[in-house]
């Protein structure tokens, strides 16, 4: 076996270019690094105090004892204008009113609370899709263009009972749309 000798020598670096270039490159690696922390810790807090979007704040704890999402107020309602404006809340494990009504081919508004839990909303077969936050009300606009009934699931995890929470989206003609003899703004839904 051969000994290694304690005595032999490193050659010398003396190349000071190649050590000036890995400084440089080790220091800038480090300031990219430190910036892109800087900028997470910055969205997550900013985010965190400022939500994005138009963002509209409700009480969850008192939906049902009225205001905008008043039992009395859930469902359809046809707009001055002639668009719909549908409300719903989203609790564990049902959206309530279960099956929503709206006309084809005019614009749709869809205010959503949840009384709970953040759940997710989806119109199977379009580009309906939200998270319903507790504590914010959410707001999505669309038009149905043909008639007939789309599912409603709950996309969002939201406890044991999720997988039961579906609706249901039905989209009739403008001229069957259901209203009351008086001509009052009650809200509709499919339930008779």
């Amino acid at each position: 076996m051969a000994e290694i000798s304690t005595t032999a020598k490193l050659p010398p670096s003396g190349d000071k270019r190649g050590e000036v270039g890995e400084r440089l490159w080790a220091g800038s690696m480090t300031a990219i690094t430190l910036l892109l922390v800087g900028v997470v810790v910055y969205t997550s807090a900013h985010w965190g105090f400022h939500p994005p979007s138009q963002v509209e704040t409700i009480d969850s704890t008192s939906l049902h004892e009225g205001g905008e999402f008043s039992e009395a107020n859930l469902g359809t309602v046809i707009a001055p204008d002639g668009s719909a404006v549908v409300r719903v809340v989203a609790q564990q494990y049902a959206f309530v009113p279960d099956c929503l009504v709206v006309p084809a081919g005019k614009p749709v508004t869809i205010r959503l609370a949840s009384a709970d839990v953040v759940h997710g909303f989806l119109v199977q077969g379009t580009n309906v899709n939200a998270m319903v936050v507790p504590g914010y009300v959410t707001t999505v606009h669309t038009m149905f263009k043909d008639p007939g009934e789309r599912l409603m699931p709950c996309h969002e995890f939201c406890g044991v009972g999720h997988q039961a929470m579906w609706a249901r989206v039905r989209v009739v003609e403008p001229s069957s749309f259901p209203s009351d003899a008086n001509n009052k703004q009650k809200a509709v839904s499919c339930a008779p």
